[in-house]
């Protein structure tokens, strides 16, 4: 049977670690060719290593300048000849409220996680329609639906992800390009777990039991796996979607379904999910 994106060359922002690396190794796995970026070469090098030479190259730089994005989609094209798949992954998310959060580094949250996504569409889509089309897939957050205590740039910047790909979809549909985004919910990246290490310390336990902390009320229990993103982008990325458009899939273990309040002081909440 032939692999799902047998023929596919994809760029994967933030593709070194993470969800990005797991999208990249799945996307591999499925016959694509996959050039991933991001600012720390030897992170990016070091995984590139652990997949077959001829399906990866990788690019050091910064999303946010232009002439790096640019780069970036010449740099997919001139090894791999082609672009079908372009992953906008890569992010940053700092804390603060608004009356404590630096100013400028409010305005690097939104460089990196909104303006980044814009530039490498913009630069991608011409290539994708050289190509004969294409799939964006953007990668945002459940923190884009529910709010998290002092994230307002990181909870914009995820909110602001799905106007932008929905605005691409209507625009550019009749061009051959589809766009959708994944937002994944508690995913036991490096970068929750250290955001984990303070309630861990609070709370007098280890980052995998504030990760159980965090969970307790999903109706599934537990953060995710990198890997368990790969699958939903892997469709997204093939020709099985090729009627889907525009949409947002929340892969976040039921989290958004659930009232944490009435969880926590429903009378029912001590047994609740067959934790007994």
């Amino acid at each position: 049977m032939a692999q799902r994106l047998e023929g596919k060359v994809a760029i994967i922002t933030g593709g070194g670690i993470g969800i990005g690396a797991a999208i990249a190794a799945g996307f591999i796995a499925e016959g694509a060719r996959v050039l991933i970026s991001g600012r720390n070469a030897q992170r990016l090098e070091g995984f590139a290593a652990t997949q077959p030479a001829e399906s990866i190259a990788y690019f050091a730089g910064d999303i946010t300048k232009p002439e790096d994005a640019e780069a970036m989609v010449d740099a997919a094209i001139e090894r791999f000849g082609a672009l079908h798949v372009l992953v906008n992954n890569a992010g940053i998310d700092p804390a603060g409220t608004v009356t404590e959060i630096p100013i400028e580094q409010w305005q690097q949250i939104l460089d990196t996680n909104l303006n980044g996504a814009f530039l490498m569409t913009r630069f991608s889509i011409p290539r994708m329609i050289a190509s004969g089309g294409g799939s964006i897939i953007n990668v945002a957050s459940l923190a884009g639906f529910r709010s998290i205590p002092a994230m307002p740039a990181y909870s914009a910047t995820k909110a602001g992800l799905l106007g932008f790909t929905q605005a691409c979809a209507l625009d550019f549909g009749p061009r051959g390009i589809r766009v959708n985004m994944i937002s994944p919910g508690a995913t036991a990246t490096d970068m929750l777990k250290n955001q984990m290490k303070p309630l861990a310390e609070s709370q007098g336990t280890d980052v995998e039991g504030a990760l159980g902390i965090l969970t307790r009320f999903c109706p599934i229990p537990r953060a995710a796996r990198p890997e368990e993103m790969a699958p939903a982008a892997i469709f997204f990325a093939s020709d099985e979607s090729a009627y889907i458009t525009g949409q947002n899939l929340l892969i976040d273990g039921g989290a958004s379904i659930v009232d944490p309040n009435g969880a926590s002081t429903s009378s029912l909440g001590a047994g609740w999910g067959g934790k007994k």
